[in-house]
């Protein structure tokens, strides 16, 4: 990469220095001390949970409840459950775990930074200065991000946002209750809830990416020295048709983990999840950054997907044949919540491979999809 614009804000700040303006160029000072651009290489993740790494704990899922849950849980300590195994000191906070995204993506830099946090919306992004908000005890995350252009070498960040916004989440609990609790559906309202916010919410995505351009030029970096690329969301759960249980009865439940009926569950894979996408790329477009598109990476891995199984005593937890999201424990005997939903530990693994692909194509936008039968390597581009 190269180093001029730095070389050039030095040559600056000694002219003004040798001029008797060196309080002018104060500001400027600590950036060029510090050398930004020409530290150790740097991969940077920003944004929410699907990207922060929660999940993480979990390689596929299994319904024993004791022990390491048929090999499940990554936070079993052999006679207790300890989460920072997976998730360090960001256990209970903002879920970083040792698989996430970035981490997972291999030797693409010298540093894989993550500052994305479970439960973030944009405004954890922008920089307090600008009306951001800090977010789980840590400064928003553009703020953050200064910090790590000015002792680094920065190639790339990836931004996962505008879920939270849009009230993922809320939209998830709703479907479930309707289908646990009420027997209805929840795509007619909920898609009118989501048509109200859509406009607003990709607005504030944009907004991100502006903030994070410009944490970048004023760290002395120019637009040619590294790559944003905004990322979309995978999906949960399959199609209906995909579903390996049947609509009637508690097996979606009890047994599966994917309480919603065929109508929402359509809804939600063919409609909501490329919605959303689409209109994220349109995002990108507008901005001028590279786009993932993550919205069939768990194609045929989701949760209750017939291509995959649960894991058993006799079905070992496995990158080939195990779900790559995590199932929805409606009875919270296993974990946390808040990570039902969300890619496990094979489903980061595989957007960590996408990530890794996406940072050797320095143009144009991709798609990243998976190949049945095999584990992350088996992650590939298309174009789009």
């Amino acid at each position: 990469m190269s180093s001029t614009p730095h070389r050039a804000l030095r040559a600056l700040l000694a002219l003004c220095t040798a001029a008797g303006l060196a309080s002018v160029a104060a500001p400027s000072a600590h950036a060029a001390a510090s050398s930004p651009g020409t530290g150790p290489t740097a991969v940077v993740a920003m944004g929410d949970s699907y990207i922060s790494g929660e999940a993480g704990r979990w390689l596929g899922n299994s319904l024993t409840n004791s022990g390491n849950r048929t090999g499940t849980d990554r936070a079993w300590t052999g006679s207790g459950y300890d989460p920072s195994r997976v998730y360090g000191a960001t256990a209970g906070g903002c879920h970083r775990s040792d698989v996430s995204e970035v981490q997972s993506a291999g030797p693409i830099a010298s540093s894989l930074i993550n500052l994305a946090c479970s439960g973030a919306t944009t405004k954890n992004v922008v920089r307090a200065s600008q009306g951001g908000q800090a977010y789980k005890g840590e400064a928003p995350q553009a703020d953050q991000l200064a910090a790590v252009a000015a002792s680094h070498d920065v190639e790339l960040i990836t931004l996962s946002i505008g879920g939270n916004d849009l009230g993922f989440a809320d939209i998830i609990a709703t479907c479930a209750k309707d289908y646990i609790v009420w027997y209805s559906y929840c795509h007619d309202d909920q898609q009118a809830e989501v048509d109200a916010k859509i406009d607003g919410v990709m607005a504030d995505v944009g907004r991100s990416v502006d903030e994070i351009r410009a944490v970048m030029t004023g760290a002395g970096y120019s637009s040619s020295d590294y790559r944003i690329v905004l990322q979309s969301y995978p999906s949960p759960i399959p199609r209906s048709s995909e579903n390996r249980y049947a609509e009637s009865g508690w097996t979606r439940t009890n047994t599966g983990g994917c309480p919603f009926w065929n109508a929402d569950s359509d809804w939600a894979r063919d409609s909501l999840v490329p919605q959303l996408a689409n209109r994220l790329k349109g995002v990108a477009t507008a901005k001028g950054v590279q786009f993932m598109d993550l919205r069939d990476a768990l194609q045929g891995r989701e949760v209750c997907a017939k291509a995959s199984k649960q894991v058993t005593s006799t079905v070992p937890a496995s990158a080939t044949t195990s779900e790559w999201a995590r199932w929805i424990d409606s009875q919270s005997t296993q974990g946390l919540v808040q990570e039902s939903m969300h890619p496990n530990a094979y489903g980061q693994q595989a957007l960590g491979r996408c990530l890794a692909l996406v940072h050797a194509r320095p143009t144009g936008n991709h798609s990243c999809k998976n190949t049945a039968g095999s584990g992350a390597s088996g992650m590939y581009l298309t174009a789009g």
